[in-house]
């Protein structure tokens, strides 16, 4: 009885063990060819996410410095020796603030200005899909190009400036230490939308226009459609725009590299990935860059979670 237990008959009537079939069947899921065609992804995951996260690990671990290619080099385990010297660095310490000043400011306005504005272009208006093209069009464009209109519009003798008079800061936008972080907020805002829009408006063909009828039939204007039906509607799309607008604001770095010079004025506006990449490539310190890497990535967890334990709450 033990024997037939443990074994079961093939096809051709040979004996093999029960238990390979489960755990191949456990690996490969109930359909195969789906599985070998997710594999190349998964691979492409571990060896683009994967591997350089748990090196960066290893790094931050360690007294990593770059050597010349097959240099064998004595490379000591420190402990968190990197990380306390990241966390007493007012430059990083400064980074982690301004990162957090302009999710502030970004997150926010991208979620109520992405949906109010898919809001109105999922609507019967006129030259419908040329505003829905001008909006994705900064997306798509290179930002390098952007950037050189942003200059232009807010640099000291700029067309802002221009047009404000008086009334203009001083010093300008962009080497102010008060408005640069919250000027970047503002133009990632900017060039980001189009791509949010989307979202939201493949998310309102999914609100049943019935509710929009029935709102309509308890005397329900335009502005309690959009909060009673809309917004709730729409909260998926929503959870989902927060949590990239997050991500995404978490690792700026192109937008204060170009637009301030590199974080000026005196840090008021350098990121988290910017200070890493100043510290781990050019300072020559890849153990103290993977160590503010690997905190940016606990961060992010941290708020990705906060997020979803109140969106949560939420939906009960």
């Amino acid at each position: 009885m033990s024997s037939r237990l443990a074994t079961a008959p093939s096809p051709t009537g040979s004996a093999r063990p029960a238990g390979r079939r489960g755990l191949l069947g456990t690996v490969l899921g109930k359909q195969p060819i789906g599985s070998a065609f997710v594999a190349p992804y998964l691979v492409f995951l571990a060896a683009i996410f994967a591997y350089p996260l748990a090196f960066a690990v290893y790094m931050s671990f360690h007294d990593y410095f770059f050597t010349a290619p097959g240099a064998i080099v004595d490379r000591p385990f420190v402990g968190f020796d990197n990380y306390v010297t990241v966390l007493s660095d007012p430059a990083v310490r400064r980074s982690f603030l301004n990162v957090g000043i302009f999710l502030v400011i970004n997150v926010p306005l991208t979620v109520i200005l992405s949906l109010v504005l898919a809001y109105g272009l999922n609507s019967a208006i006129r030259w419908r899909t040329f505003f829905r093209v001008s909006y994705y069009v900064p997306y798509v464009a290179a930002s390098v190009a952007v950037v050189g209109v942003w200059l232009f519009l807010f640099n000291e003798n700029g067309l802002v400036n221009t047009v404000l008079g008086p009334l203009a800061p001083s010093p300008s936008w962009l080497v102010n230490s008060k408005l640069a972080m919250p000027t970047i907020a503002i133009y990632v805002t900017w060039k980001q939308l189009g791509f949010f829009i989307l979202l939201y408006l493949a998310a309102l063909q999914n609100v049943s226009k019935d509710l929009y009828e029935a709102a309509s039939m308890d005397g329900a204007g335009r502005i309690k459609s959009f909060w009673n039906v809309t917004v709730p509607g729409v909260r998926p799309a929503t959870t989902l725009v927060v949590l990239l607008a997050t991500v995404t604001g978490a690792n700026l770095f192109t937008e204060p590299y170009l637009l301030t010079g590199g974080g000026g004025p005196n840090g008021a506006s350098a990121s988290p990935v910017l200070v890493m990449y100043q510290k781990g490539i050019e300072q020559g310190n890849p153990d103290i860059g993977s160590a503010i890497g690997v905190l940016l990535v606990i961060g992010v967890l941290l708020l990705a979670l906060i997020e979803r334990r109140f969106v949560s709450k939420e939906d009960r």
